[in-house]
């Protein structure tokens, strides 16, 4: 109960804090999704980014030197897929180790957005662990979070996955409210994954959700927050699903919002 109210006493006070205008260039700059929030949201997010940049440890890794740019452009996506007042801010993520580009992985030990598979181990854009670890290779975070249309944003995949795993599994369900809430979302992931599964065309959903239950809720994010119209257009249960669970509503978007 102690750390409860020191976390929120310490919480409060970080929020109270003005924002530092080079934050704000940063977002600005590297989050495109923020300019589609409301101002209500927006003063959400800014809150968020203070707390979460400072209670997680950030790391530069392969001779990376880490920079504000860096950690407000991760923290901000964090917080995107946040947005309430009360969220919990990742209680089971301790650590972000951010690589320069793709880093190798050995193989069995992949869990998140793979580049090239081969024997001698797997290039990996990210990865996010249950034990307090997510991993990210900068550039293309970077170039995926600039683009805020094409679908794929490593930040906010490997940041679905801690919140798929904050119930300790990796099944594509993140913790919900209840009985008819886990019902719910069954009802409407389900089908599209094993739709997607058996659909060799083109989707608004990326392939490699195809993968596992997982990987699907991780794309599905990606191509609810970059592809909303797509997605309600040829995903309608899909998206009541993740828009009722991130707390969107889709007359806080911009009107500028692009359907490809």
């Amino acid at each position: 109960m102690l750390l409860k109210l020191y976390r929120r006493w310490r919480r409060k006070r970080v929020r109270a804090q003005p924002f530092p205008p080079a934050w704000q260039e940063i977002i600005d700059r590297n989050v495109p999704l923020y300019a589609q929030l409301s101002p209500e949201r927006q003063d959400i997010l800014r809150g968020h980014v203070q707390v979460l940049l400072d209670e997680k440890n950030f790391e530069g890794c392969g001779g990376l030197e880490l920079t504000d740019e860096m950690r407000v452009t991760i923290a901000a996506h964090a917080a995107l897929l946040i947005l309430r007042e009360d969220s919990e801010m990742y209680p089971g993520l301790a650590s972000i180790l951010v690589y320069p580009d793709a880093y190798r992985a050995s193989p069995g030990h992949v869990r998140g957005r793979s580049d090239i598979v081969s024997e001698h181990g797997t290039d990996v854009l990210g990865q996010s662990w249950s034990g307090g670890t997510l991993i990210l290779a900068w550039s293309p975070s970077m170039s995926g979070a600039r683009n805020a249309d094409d679908g794929h944003n490593v930040i906010l995949h490997e940041f679905a996955h801690q919140l798929d795993t904050q119930d300790g599994n990796a099944d594509g369900t993140p913790p919900l409210s209840g009985k008819t809430a886990y019902a719910a979302w069954a009802k409407a992931l389900e089908p599209e994954y094993e739709a997607l599964r058996k659909t060799p065309h083109k989707s608004v959903l990326d392939r490699y959700g195809a993968t596992n239950p997982a990987e699907f809720f991780a794309v599905a994010t990606e191509a609810y927050f970059e592809k909303p119209k797509q997605l309600a257009r040829h995903h309608p249960e899909l998206f009541e699903a993740l828009e009722k669970f991130y707390g969107l509503e889709r007359a806080e978007r911009s009107s500028s919002t692009k359907a490809r």
